[in-house]
């Protein structure tokens, strides 16, 4: 790729949104979300624009109606019901007809690991193909996540797995990946040195990366760069910790690494319009439990 085209490529790739939820900031906090196609889609006229995720894997059930859908600039229409498989960092686009139904579920694959590993390899890769026999199994993860109580976690899990090993077998588990594996490596490195001031040049060499290289392949995978990655890795983990501890809002700032708290609220703030307070109030308010 000759110099004036690498710099057309990083526009275009930087010009595509990346979102956790579509048009959303602010990571959600619950193991998984769930939702219907209507909910998101009728708002936007039932058309969703080219964008990505990050750290959130996503599988679309269509139950009727009509999608054209792009992932990663591949143009299909295909015949309802149908199951879409996204994964993180996959730019992708829908154009739904008014009334089409079905739900959309999003996974963080951080607390699946064992759904998103290579022996899950059908699942590292974009794809859609006949739902054959899954409705209930996505109708029984959206009753589920309506649902509270002391198991509901584990509920969700077991549900969200069942659904996850059915896709599996029904898809091709010799496909190779898209996405490169070093940006899980990535991911799995950042969680593990939230509190240790590393940079991106310790990030680049513990997986035999230059630091260009490195950006490249961020910018490729998720449309950020590393630090744009790695900033976004640590939002989703203070809001994991704000949402699941009673640890205090400074706490929380310490063990990712912030050494000023008011820093720590700014940047918090930056990437969710939330302080933390008002985002574990937020939280409390309305996430079931």
């Amino acid at each position: 790729m000759d110099v004036g085209r690498e710099v057309l490529y990083k526009s275009a790739m930087e010009r595509i949104p990346t979102w956790q939820l579509y048009g959303e900031a602010s990571p959600f906090p619950d193991l998984l979300h769930i939702e219907r196609i209507v909910d998101r889609a009728e708002g936007q006229a039932w058309v969703i624009a080219a964008h990505r995720h990050v750290n959130l894997h996503q599988i679309f059930l269509i139950r009727s109606g009509q999608v054209d859908l792009s992932l990663d600039g591949q143009r299909r229409s295909p015949a309802p019901p149908v199951v879409i498989n996204i994964p993180p960092g996959t730019v992708h686009a829908f154009r739904f007809a008014a009334g089409t139904d079905g739900h959309v579920l999003t996974l963080p694959p951080a607390d699946f690991p064992e759904l998103f590993g290579q022996e899950m390899a059908a699942l590292l890769r974009p794809f859609d193909m006949p739902a054959n026999g899954l409705e209930p199994l996505m109708d029984s993860i959206a009753t589920r996540h309506a649902q509270s109580g002391p198991l509901r976690r584990l509920r969700l899990r077991a549900a969200a797995t069942d659904l996850c090993c059915a896709l599996a077998d029904q898809g091709d588990s010799t496909a190779e990946p898209t996405a490169p594996p070093h940006i899980p490596q990535l991911e799995g490195l950042v969680r593990a040195h939230l509190a240790d001031g590393w940079q991106v040049t310790d990030y680049a060499c513990a997986l035999g990366l230059s630091d260009r290289h490195l950006r490249r392949l961020c910018l490729e995978a998720t449309g950020l760069s590393t630090h744009g990655f790695i900033a976004a890795t640590r939002l989703r983990e203070a809001c994991r910790l704000l949402a699941y501890t009673r640890m205090q809002v400074q706490e929380v700032g310490f063990a990712l690494g912030f050494d000023d708290p008011a820093y720590f609220v700014r940047v918090f703030r930056q990437g969710t319009t939330l302080s933390p307070t008002e985002y574990r109030r937020r939280v409390a308010e309305g996430a079931p439990r």
